[in-house]
């Protein structure tokens, strides 16, 4: 490899770092004047303290930076800093006030018709088994979904210290070496690595014991970056290779799916927050917080250097490895309340047998 290429890589990546690192215990102070603060204890919310939620403004200043150093001015680009900007600023006062979902809502759309709109950035055709599909003025609507499922995958499973920017540094750095090893230098290549120095960093302060939390304006701005270097470095190529960009972020779609199942099955809106996530259920088997993130980075990892194998490698071996995984995820779900609440179900059976 290049030795200039590597050497942009290791500051794309070390600069954003370096900053975060350095700028976070400001944002903290801000965030205590502001009460941008996370005061719930108990219940769902596993940390016994107030901390402070601002790690999204962080992370947002610091891929600012990289793209200041390292990007190249497009009208695509500004597409992207003014989604991006719109999605923080939403994040932001929800840090403060905390928004309904339906504005909330508002606002990812917003951010998402910026970027499809004006920044044309648009999934319109596949390939794949032989067949090509132009999407047309589907195009639209099925981007906009695309978006709008990343930036609030990862806000659904920022539940546990260090957990949705350690998934999304996973991503950033398994979308930058296939990018790198590829030789596709353009702004996903740039996107990836700035974006990892500045998570990195954040997580510097996020992994537990946490000493601030990213926020809505962190889980949304991460999620929207994944989506839009997703788009970026997949678009107008075949139905296999823009589905592995989801591939990676397979335990946070997963659990966003699982959330959708068990709350419809319960009656409940899918936005109704509750404890049976997948983190939740490795906290119920008296794991702590870190070990439960790090099983799920190993998992995450594990499909990731599957999605690396299958591309640059052997497809095949990448089949086989995601296979297992798969298998694993089916008998953890079988095993747990993660889509239907087993235990509540044999107490019934249980009682009604008592009566009978």
């Amino acid at each position: 490899m290049n030795q200039d290429i590597i050497t942009k890589i290791i500051l794309m990546i070390l600069i954003p770092f370096i900053f975060v690192v350095l700028l976070i215990p400001y944002i903290k102070k801000i965030a205590f004047q502001i009460h941008a603060i996370d005061d719930h204890i108990g219940g769902r919310h596993i940390h016994k303290q107030p901390i402070p939620k601002l790690g999204g403004l962080a992370i947002f200043l610091g891929f600012l930076l990289g793209y200041m150093i390292f990007g190249t001015h497009s009208a695509t680009m500004n597409a992207i800093l003014i989604g991006s900007f719109i999605i923080l600023i939403v994040g932001v006062i929800d840090d403060i006030t905390e928004l309904s979902a339906k504005t909330q809502f508002i606002g990812q759309l917003a951010a998402t018709c910026v970027v499809v709109f004006y920044g044309n950035i648009l999934i319109r055709d596949v390939s794949a088994f032989g067949l090509y599909i132009e999407f047309s003025w589907l195009s639209y609507p099925l981007t906009m979904l695309f978006i709008l499922g990343c930036i609030n995958c990862i806000n659904l499973i920022d539940g546990l210290d260090g957990l949705s920017g350690g998934i999304s540094a996973i991503y950033y750095l398994t979308v930058g070496i296939i990018a790198t090893m590829q030789g596709k230098l353009g702004l996903d290549f740039v996107l990836a690595f700035v974006m990892l120095g500045s998570t990195l960093g954040f997580l510097v302060y996020n992994f537990n014991p946490a000493t601030i939390f990213a926020g809505n304006s962190g889980s949304m701005f991460m999620g929207f970056i994944v989506a839009v270097i997703a788009l970026l470095g997949f678009k107008n190529v075949t139905m296999t290779s823009l589905i592995i960009p989801l591939i990676i972020l397979a335990i946070p779609i997963l659990d966003t799916l699982f959330a959708i199942i068990r709350r419809t099955l319960k009656g409940e809106s899918p936005f109704h927050a509750d404890r049976f996530h997948i983190h939740h259920q490795l906290l119920n088997r008296n794991l702590s917080q870190k070990t439960t993130v790090i099983i799920i980075y190993v998992v995450d990892l594990l499909f990731a250097f599957a999605s690396i194998v299958y591309v640059l490698k052997d497809a095949t071996l990448g089949y086989v490895i995601y296979g297992i995984l798969l298998i694993i995820v089916i008998v953890f779900v079988a095993k747990t309340n993660v889509i239907f609440d087993t235990d509540t179900v044999k107490k019934k059976i249980i009682k009604n047998h008592t009566k009978n």
